[in-house]
Parts: structure tokens; sequence; C-alpha cells
């Protein structure tokens, strides 16, 4: 496999692809128009800490979707390998993996989004993409495979960039739950000395909340 495994830029429209998956051929970005999706991939099939993974993943699905948000998985093995694993995963934890997974067998995915990196060999990295409604990708994850990832922050990040498009608004560090602002989000800084000295008048009515002209938070 020649190694040409390049990283997608942040704000750049998801590569358009052709893949073969459990649930039959997908198109991406194209068959996900007008919802998000998460891709995430993993090193192997039938390995402990990608186990723990799909089930973290099944687990929140529904809360994904309540977020118009679709799961799709990832790795090098065959299709015939990622049924057996699913069909292994459901009879011995009970768990049922609701969402298709890539058989990205010749590594063309991988390629695109650079999950191969040299020091794993041919396995993909533990890279999660989160691609919004109109096929941008607007956050990437990278882990090493012996660290799985937590589900529960994908989940966070996906509120937190719909919740920032929908208010013109960034988010505090581990929002809803930061340990000074709690679940306010920041207002971003004014790029003018008018605007700053209107949002110091805001703060002092109480329409928001400053600790200076360029740090201003509100509750949603």
């Amino acid at each position: 496999m020649e190694r040409q495994s390049k990283l997608p830029l942040l704000g750049d429209a998801f590569p358009s692809m052709v893949v073969k998956t459990t649930h039959g051929v997908k198109r991406l970005p194209d068959d996900y128009s007008g919802k998000w999706f998460v891709l995430f991939s993993h090193p192997g099939d039938f390995t402990p800490v990608c186990t723990t993974e799909f089930i973290g993943f099944a687990q929140k699905a529904e809360e994904f979707k309540k977020l118009n948000t679709e799961l799709i998985g990832l790795s090098v093995d065959q299709v015939f390998s990622h049924i057996k694993w699913v069909e292994w995963i459901n009879e011995n934890t009970d768990v049922k993996i609701p969402f298709p997974v890539i058989a990205d067998e010749l590594g063309r995915v991988a390629i695109e989004l650079g999950m191969l990196h040299e020091s794993k060999s041919t396995n993909t990295v533990r890279a999660v993409f989160i691609v919004d409604a109109k096929g941008i990708l607007r956050l990437m994850m990278y882990y090493p495979q012996e660290v799985g990832r937590s589900v529960d922050e994908v989940l966070r990040a996906v509120k937190a960039l719909q919740t920032s498009d929908a208010n013109g608004v960034a988010m505090p560090e581990n929002w809803p739950n930061n340990e000074m602002l709690g679940d306010k989000v920041i207002i971003p800084p004014p790029p003018t000395e008018e605007l700053a000295n209107k949002r110091l008048e805001e703060s002092k009515n109480g329409k928001i909340e400053c600790l200076d002209w360029w740090f201003c938070y509100k509750k949603l």
C-alpha cells in the first residue's frame, strides 16, 4: 500500500467517495445531505479496545440521532469481518450495532483522510471526523491505538458545534459543564472600539456578563 496519507483541513468540503459498508454501498457525503455525520475509524475488528468503543457508540446512537447526526464506523478489514464482528458483539454483549461500518480494504479512504500513520503499520489510527449538514468537515480527533476514545466527548463536540452555529457564539472549555461559566456561552470579542464600549454598557445594564470588553458571556 503506497503511503500518501494526508491530513484534511477543517472547513473543507468532505471529499466525495463511494464506500462499501455493512449496510450496502454509501456515497459520502451525498447520502447524508441535510444531516451531520460522525465518521470514526478503528485499528481492527475483534480487538478489545475497539469493541468497547463500538459498544459505546451504539449505546449513544439515539442521542446522536436526536442531533440529526448519523454514525459511520471504518477500518481496513473486509466487509465479512465487519459483519461477523458486529454479530459477535450482539451475541456476547446484547448490544446491537445500528450504524454502518465501512470496509476500507484497500485503504483508500484511510489514505484520503490521513488515518494511516507510519508507526502504526497498515492499521488505521482512532480518528474521528465530524461533518456538518452541508458536508463541511468541522472537527477532527486522533487517538493512538492503545487509548480508547470518549464517546461522550464526541457527542459533546457535536452539541457544541451545533449550538455555536445556531447562536453565533463560542463555547468554553468542557461546555456545558465549565468550572467557571457553567453552561453559559462566550460572546465573540467586538472588532471595534465603539462596539467594545457598547459591550461594557450592555454588561452594566445586566444584558450580558463581562470580565472585560473582550471577555463577555451569557446564558442562552
